[in-house]
């Protein structure tokens, strides 16, 4: 069945799953914007059947624990972030991870309770929340602010080229991390990036 509308971008989108391989039900998210695609999804009746066709990509965890994994995300980037710190944390295996996750305002941060749940239960994972519009927030935010920045990654991390790092949200974002990360002296195959585009 066709969709009631449709645009230059057509029928289909890609979707990282939110949740981890553990939970019974798979979850997306998505942010809401004012496409034919959007409206579409927004105004489906529950229970409405969908195609897909999945999996794609190797956006995963490395397999070496003494390495930790730094996450550089923003926006709706979370997702897949989601699916594999909430696997790793159910994981008996030690490593240690850390989430820079930047947004507007905390009212605008997909998961934002749930992250910081995760936080107060896996003592190998930092997280580390940023926002970057304090100035339109409905309320207060005692944590970071701002972009992220070498010296923020510099307060929670001792050597910036040991780590793996995941970066993952829109591709602007994608592309200013591995700057900083590129001048940071990174070694190129210690980054790993899913851009967001056309979501």
């Amino acid at each position: 069945m066709l969709p009631p509308e449709t645009d230059a971008e057509g029928d289909t989108r890609g979707f990282s799953l939110a949740s981890a391989p553990y939970e019974k039900d798979l979850e997306i998210a998505t942010r809401m914007r004012d496409t034919a695609f959007k409206r579409v999804l927004k105004a489906m009746p529950y229970g409405t059947l969908l195609k897909m066709d999945a999996p794609y990509g190797s956006f995963t965890l490395h397999t070496n624990t003494a390495i930790p994994a730094v996450f550089l995300t923003g926006g709706i980037g979370i997702t897949p972030v989601r699916s594999i710190l909430l696997e790793a944390t159910k994981q008996p295996l030690s490593r240690r991870i850390l989430l820079f996750y930047s947004n507007h305002a905390p009212e605008d941060t997909a998961f934002l309770a749930a992250l910081e749940r995760v936080a107060t239960t896996n003592p190998q994972f930092t997280f580390v929340p940023t926002m970057t519009e304090m100035g339109d927030a409905r309320g207060p935010w005692s944590g970071e602010t701002g972009y992220v920045t070498t010296a923020m990654l510099e307060k929670y991390l001792d050597d910036l080229t040991v780590p793996i790092y995941y970066l993952s949200g829109p591709a602007t974002l994608v592309t200013a991390m591995r700057k900083l990360l590129d001048a940071a002296g990174v070694n190129d195959d210690n980054i790993r990036a899913e851009e967001f585009t056309g979501y």
